[in-house]
């Protein structure tokens, strides 16, 4: 992929600078990547951290950069000297978009707050995210995934069975607030086209994780009685999980009247549905635990591939729990080509999970893969306008 082809995505054309690391805003700037845009990756000399955690067949190059990567160009400026920091600045006036992870005193103390950028582009739109709302007492405490499941609830939420909070064994709290990221710089390029000017858009990890989860959990709370209780029941129930089998784990949701009918009459207790505990919708949302602790029991009966075949011919919404071992080899999405082979320049033949949005009139797609540590500096700069000269005092050559 060393001639990458030309972008179709709804942000084809757009350009953003990217001053972001780890998972948050990297994955934020790939989402708009994927949708076309020219993203550029600013890295100090020593690259992104992602670059060195995780297997590897290159130095620099390991798995979870690549996941969070493509589709973007690694320009590497040390962002502390003068030279450098100008040519961001330069960078930022032929930019449609500015993102960065950083603190807002750490980016005002560089001289990349949004007051300072706008005066160069007024149609810029600048975003950033960080642990708090830039407004706040804590607007410059550092935030990490963990700290913030902690602090917004979703570590209770997933407490062990001996009530003790646990994290979720995935980068929620980042990867959520980098999607809504992704999501309010579209928005805001939108007002742009409307309005003509660009504007700041900050999102907070911990509000915008609170909210996230206060869909459901909110309750009582939505009428201002918290005191009578906050969270959903269905979602806190012991037995809602996958159901063993017997030879496996199914994942089994039932909803309607009808549904429960059918689902009792499978497991040999049809008479189940007339239980007052369960007879009704209101009736199973206050019984929940008895109710699904029935699955628990029930589902031993029958293989998984029993249980499939039962469930579907009865239209009830079910699906074999999968390791991540057997996504590999899951026959949907080999059926839809969601893993595709692809050629890295330096790391030789990859494998990449799709690009899950679909555009008909503007398809999305994988124009580069991930860029070796600075490998587009100079490619940049001279589109820029850069002289070689300028250049030389720019990069290390200078």
């Amino acid at each position: 992929m060393d001639q990458p082809e030309r972008a179709t995505g709804p942000l084809a054309g757009i350009r953003v600078i990217d001053v972001t690391t780890v998972v948050l805003g990297p994955y934020a700037t790939q989402t708009l990547g994927d949708l076309g845009a020219d993203v550029i990756k600013i890295e100090t000399k020593d690259g992104d951290s992602t670059r060195h955690i995780g297997p590897s067949r290159n130095q620099g190059m390991a798995a979870y950069f690549a996941a969070l990567n493509r589709n973007k160009r690694s320009v590497v400026l040390d962002l502390k000297r003068p030279a450098a920091k100008d040519a961001v600045l330069r960078l930022v006036e032929t930019a449609d978009v500015f993102v960065h992870n950083m603190r807002p005193g750490a980016a005002k103390r560089l001289g990349l707050d949004y007051p300072s950028l706008a005066a160069r582009n007024p149609r810029l739109v600048y975003a950033s995210a960080a642990g708090f709302r830039k407004d706040s007492s804590a607007r410059d405490d550092p935030a990490f995934d963990d700290l913030i499941q902690g602090m917004s609830g979703v570590a209770f939420l997933n407490a062990g069975p001996d009530g003790a909070p646990r994290y979720v064994p995935t980068v929620l709290a980042d990867k959520l607030t980098g999607l809504t990221l992704a999501s309010m710089i579209g928005m805001a390029l939108f007002h742009r086209e409307r309005a003509g000017v660009g504007q700041e858009v900050h999102v907070p990890m911990m509000e915008t994780m609170v909210a996230f989860l206060l869909i459901e959990h909110f309750w009582s709370g939505v009428f201002g009685e918290p005191e009578k209780g906050l969270g959903y029941p269905r979602m806190l129930t012991p037995h809602r999980k996958p159901y063993a089998t017997r030879d496996g784990y199914i994942s089994v949701i039932a909803l309607t009247d009808a549904h429960w009918s059918k689902l009792f009459a499978a497991m040999g207790r049809a008479a189940l549905i007339e239980d007052l505990r369960f007879c009704s919708i209101a009736a199973r949302s206050v019984h929940v635990d008895a109710l699904y602790a029935t699955l628990t029991e029930g589902m031993t009966q029958r293989t998984t591939a029993e249980w499939l075949e039962i469930l579907r011919e009865a239209d009830i919404p079910c699906g074999a729990a999968n390791t991540l071992q057997e996504l590999m080899s899951n026959a949907y999405l080999r059926e839809t080509g969601f893993f595709t082979q692809m050629q890295h320049p330096v790391d030789g033949k990859v494998v990449l999970p799709a690009i899950a949005p679909e555009f008909s009139a503007s398809p999305v797609s994988v124009r580069r893969l991930w860029p070796t540590l600075g490998q587009h500096t100079e490619e940049v700069l001279r589109e820029a306008g850069f002289s070689a000269v300028e250049i030389a005092a720019i990069t290390d050559a200078g």
